[in-house]
């Protein structure tokens, strides 16, 4: 773990610190992600739908991993950043390059879903905590999905990093993206397109920040 007692502002340029300052990245991508929902009204964006959507239903406890998801970003951003500052520079940089791509995406090509129920069969915890949701998170920048983007970030950092590389962990932070990501469907936020677009734009993020350094290296 980086001793954060000596981290000072005129050492946070040093490089057992410099890493940290990927932590801005996040405030910044908050401020370009808020101003697309505020500024671009639902009615200008184009509604992203399929057939498989019709045949998946809403369930409400899908809202479980889907709202995981925050924690699980947390605490790879955390961890990573303290413990190794390495695999976290790969991490973020996973992670400005997916994140930043799609905030231009939805500049260029503004989605919405309109797939949420109006009203719920069941009334109990959790269809009271997806109407609150619903009420809070706008309808809009759908894809590709963030919420997929983000888990499989999670993923590939996990599997970059030392402690989290073996068969028990690797297998252990993919189930729990995958089950991240198909929640988005389940709890009606994305349809199956904005899945498959965060998918693949994970894996050209994988692709250039993970693996295409270690073939240079190697070629070298």
């Amino acid at each position: 773990m980086i001793d954060l007692r000596s981290l000072r502002p005129n050492n946070l340029t040093s490089p057992q610190f410099s890493h940290l300052l990927w932590v801005l990245y996040w405030p910044a991508y908050g401020l370009g992600f808020g101003a697309l929902e505020l500024l671009r009204p639902a009615a200008d964006c184009f509604s992203v739908h399929c057939r498989l959507d019709d045949f998946i239903p809403f369930c409400e406890y899908f809202f479980i991993p889907y709202l995981f998801w925050f924690v699980f970003l947390v605490g790879m951003n955390v961890y990573l950043a303290l413990w190794e500052p390495k695999s976290f520079r790969k991490f973020m940089h996973f992670v400005a390059f997916t994140y930043t791509l799609t905030l231009l995406i939805y500049v260029v090509w503004p989605t919405k879903q309109d797939l949420r129920p109006t009203e719920f069969v069941r009334d109990n915890f959790f269809t009271r905590l997806a109407q609150a949701f619903y009420d809070f998170d706008t309808n809009t920048n759908v894809c590709p999905s963030l919420h997929v983007i983000g888990s499989m970030a999670v993923v590939f950092g996990a599997w970059d990093s030392q402690r989290f590389s073996s068969g028990f962990w690797k297998w252990a932070f993919f189930l729990t993206g995958m089950l991240i990501n198909i929640s988005v469907c389940f709890v009606k936020q994305h349809s199956l397109i904005d899945l498959v677009g965060g998918l693949l734009m994970s894996l050209l993020g994988y692709v250039l920040v993970y693996k295409l350094p270690k073939k240079e290296k190697v070629n070298g």
